[in-house]
């Protein structure tokens, strides 16, 4: 399995200036921030299921930006709808990564549907995604990676990592400051 926190760093590495990240509630955004503060970073607090539909919504608002939902699979289970929508809308400039640890780490470890047999790679693809990848090791994330800005349909990838609970790094809470920074960044980004 695959450290949560340099899975996130990998994978925005080698970020394009046209990739918009909308990181899940939690450690996707804890490990964003770690990865480097981004104007281009749309942090949620208190949106707990909605990444998916933020980041679908800027896909189709802003069709030649790149929109990279990263959360995680307590969060995807919430939000599980929002794939269906998805897969009607199909942006094919939107990927959607959960990084799976078949663990609720908000709220006390407990243990997710993930461990409990979901799938949601098959979620995924019963709602109509067909660009679909589990990734296992560091070769599967450095594809998504490359994937995540050049994909030319929709992509939606688990990322199975391990249950750990590394330092948070927490990023701005004002509501109003993080719209305000996305919106001159998808602004800039013209």
């Amino acid at each position: 399995m695959l450290e949560r926190r340099a899975a996130m760093a990998t994978l925005l590495a080698n970020r394009r200036d046209d990739l918009f990240l909308v990181p899940g509630l939690g450690s996707t955004t804890w490990d964003a921030v770690a990865a480097g503060d981004d104007d281009r970073n749309f942090y949620l607090w208190g949106a707990m299921g909605g990444a998916v539909m933020i980041g679908l919504g800027l896909a189709l608002a802003q069709p030649k930006l790149r929109v990279a939902v990263i959360t995680g699979d307590g969060e995807m289970l919430m939000g599980m709808g929002s794939l269906a929508t998805v897969g009607v809308q199909q942006p094919a400039n939107l990927a959607i990564v959960v990084f799976d640890n078949g663990y609720y780490g908000e709220t006390g470890m407990q243990a997710s549907h993930t461990r409990g047999g979901v799938d949601l790679l098959e979620v995924a693809r019963g709602c109509g995604i067909e660009r679909i990848l589990d990734v296992q090791d560091e070769a599967g994330l450095r594809e998504l990676a490359g994937l995540i800005g050049t994909c030319d349909r929709t992509l939606f990838a688990r990322v199975a990592i391990a249950a750990d609970d590394p330092p948070r790094v927490l990023p701005i809470r004002d509501g109003v400051e993080i719209k305000d920074r996305v919106r001159r960044a998808v602004e800039a980004a013209g």
